[in-house]
C-alpha cells in the first residue's frame, strides 16, 4: 500500500506545491489548512508522516505534535518555519520532531527528508476496514524485542550505577504506583530514559506510558490534557475528553518540565497526588488515579520555591523518590555505551548496518563537553546516519568543533573576553576553519555551515579580493 502523508500549512501555495511534489514520488497526499483540521484528519485515518508549518492561527505545529504524542501516536513530524528560530528548532526536536526545515523550503530538500522519514517508519500498516476509523492509540507499548531496553541502557552506563541501584529498589517496592518520583537534571541529560526505566521495572510495565511536556502545552489547555473535560465545559469542548490520568490506567504518567507548570494547576496536581482522585474539567464525578506519577525538570526547584514560582508542598510531595541525572560531560565513560545503543536503534529504524563505534572515535568524542548532553549526541548521530548512511563512523562524519573538542559557545565567550571583533571576522574565521577541517571539500563545508555552495564560493571570492587589496596597499 502507498504511504499517506498529511501536509498542514495555512498558505495554499505551499500546500499545493508540496502536495504536487510528493504525489510525483507516488505518495498518497492529503492537506489541511489549520491544526484543528489536521487533528480531525489524524483521528479519522492513518498517516505515515505529517509535514506541518510551525506558526499557524489556532493550533500551532508544536501543539499539533504534542497532541499526537499525548494520544500515544509516534507518527513522524517534519516541522517547517519561516522564522529560523534556533530555540524553537531545539524545542521541536526535543518533542520528537523528525526534522526541522526552514522556509522557503526547497522541494528537493523536502523530498529527500520525506523519503528518509518514510524509510525510518518501516512498511505501511494496513488501513482500517471500510466504514471504521482508526481508534486512537493511547499507550506507548513496545514489543518484546524492546522490553527493558531503557533499564538495560542505564545498567550498562558506569556513570549511572547509583541510579540503576535506586531503580531496582523502586521496582521491588510494595508501595508501587502510589510512590511519586522526581527526576532532576540538565536539559537533554537523559531524564526521559530514567522515567521509562522506572516504568519498565514496575509491576505494571505492560500498561501505558503517557508523557506530556508541561512547557509546550498552553496553561489553558494543560488541565484538560491531564484531567480531561466534559462536553460543554468550555467553548471548544464539543465532546467529553479523557485526560492522561484516565488514559494511563495502571501505567505511568510522565510530567516533563514540571517546573514550568502554573501555580494554580500545581495546587490541583497536589490534591491529585494526596487523594489519588480528580474530576474532569466541568465534571462532578470523582475518578481515581491508579498510575504512577513521574515528574522531571531541568529547573532548580528550590530557587523557584524561593521566587514563589513553585509550591513548596508540591515539591516535597513529588520527591518521595528523587533521581539526579548527571550531565554527560561528568560521565564521559558512558559515551560509548550510549553511542552504540543509538547506532543499534537507528540501524533498525533506517535499515542500515553501521558498525559499532571504534575505541579511537569514542576517545575523540569524549574530549567534547556535549553541552546539549545525551540529546545532542543522539541528534548529531541521527543526522549523520540519515544523510551519510555510513558503514563505519569516523571523526570526519562529525562537525569539526566536536572532533576538536571545542564548545562553540565557550569559544565565542573566550573571543569576546580577548577583545571585540567585527562579526564578519568571526564568520571568516569559522568558514576558513571549516574548510581546513574538511580538506577544502566545499560541498561538505557548506553543509556543515548551513549555507549553499554558491554562498560559500561568493564568500571566498570576497576574502580573496580583500586579501589582494590589502597586499597591494602594503606593497
Amino acid at each position: 500500500m502507498t504511504h499517506r502523508i498529511l501536509i498542514v500549512d495555512d498558505e495554499s501555495a505551499i500546500r499545493s506545491s508540496l502536495a504536487e511534489a510528493l504525489k510525483a514520488d507516488d505518495f498518497d497526499v492529503d492537506t489541511a489548512e489549520t491544526g484543528e483540521e489536521a487533528l480531525a484528519k489524524l483521528n479519522a485515518a492513518v498517516f505515515t508522516l505529517v509535514v506541518t508549518d510551525l506558526k499557524m492561527p489556532g493550533v500551532s505545529g508544536l501543539e499539533l505534535m504534542q497532541a499526537l504524542r499525548n494520544q500515544g501516536k509516534d507518527t513522524p513530524v517534519i516541522m517547517m518555519t519561516a522564522y529560523g528560530d534556533v530555540d524553537v528548532a531545539v524545542e521541536a526536536m526535543r518533542l520528537g520532531a523528525y526534522d526541522f526545515i526552514q522556509k522557503p523550503v526547497k522541494l528537493s530538500t523536502m523530498r529527500r527528508q520525506v523519503q528518509a522519514a518514510v524509510r525510518a517508519t518501516g512498511p505501511v500498516a494496513d488501513a482500517p476496514p471500510a466504514g471504521r476509523t482508526e481508534a486512537p492509540v493511547h499507550s506507548k507499548r513496545r514489543d518484546s524485542a524492546e522490553s527493558g531496553m531503557y533499564m538495560d541502557m542505564i545498567r550498562a552506563c558506569p556513570g549511572l550505577s547509583r541510579i540503576a541501584e535506586m531503580l531496582d529498589k523502586v521496582g521491588a517496592s510494595r508501595a508501587g504506583n502510589e510512590t511519586s518520583v522526581l527526576i532532576q537534571g540538565e536539559s537533554g541529560s537523559g531524564k526521559e530514559i530514567v522515567a521509562r526505566a522506572i516504568h519498565e521495572v514496575g509491576e505494571t510495565s505492560a500498561e501505558p506510558f503517557m508523557e506530556i511536556n508541561c512547557a509546550a502545552v498552553p496553561e489553558s489547555l494543560l488541565e484538560s490534557e491531564l484531567m480531561g473535560h466534559e462536553k460543554g465545559a468550555f467553548t471548544d469542548a464539543k465532546a467529553r475528553k479523557e485526560g492522561l490520568f484516565e488514559l494511563a490506567g495502571n501505567g505511568t504518567i510522565f510530567l516533563d518540565e514540571i517546573g514550568e507548570m502554573g501555580v494554580l494547576l500545581q495546587s490541583r496536581l497536589l490534591r491529585v497526588l494526596e487523594n489519588r482522585r480528580f474530576r474532569r474539567v466541568g465534571g462532578k464525578e470523582e475518578l481515581s488515579v491508579k498510575a504512577r506519577i513521574v515528574a522531571a525538570t531541568n529547573r532548580n526547584l528550590e530557587s523557584a520555591i524561593a521566587d514563589g514560582a513553585f509550591r513548596n508542598d508540591l515539591y516535597y510531595r513529588l520527591q518521595v523518590v528523587e533521581f539526579e541525572v548527571p550531565p554527560l560531560r561528568e560521565r564521559p565513560e558512558d559515551l560509548g555505551v550510549l553511542l552504540d545503543a543509538f547506532i543499534r536503534e537507528m540501524n533498525l529504524k533506517l535499515g542500515l548496518q553501521t558498525e559499532p563505534a571504534s575505541d579511537e572515535l569514542i576517545a575523540v568524542l569524549r574530549r567534547y563537553p556535549w553541552p546539549g548532553n545525551v540529546r545532542e549526541l543522539k541528534n548529531v548521530l541521527k543526522r549523520i546516519m540519515i544523510l551519510e548512511s555510513p558503514e563505519r563512523l569516523t571523526r570526519e562524519h562529525f562537525p569539526p568543533h566536536i572532533g576538536d573538542g571545542v564548545d562553540p559557545r565557550r569559544a565565542a565567550a573566550q573571543i569576546g573576553a580577548a577583545g571585540l571583533v567585527p562579526l564578519s571576522d568571526v564568520e571568516k574565521r569559522q568558514i576558513l576553519f571549516t574548510l581546513d577541517k574538511t580538506n577544502n571539500n566545499k560541498s561538505k563545508a557548506a553543509r556543515i555551515l548551513g549555507i549553499s555552495r554558491q554562498t560559500l564560493r561568493e564568500k571566498l571570492r570576497q576574502y580573496e579580493s580583500s586579501d589582494q587589496m590589502q597586499a597591494e596597499a602594503e606593497s
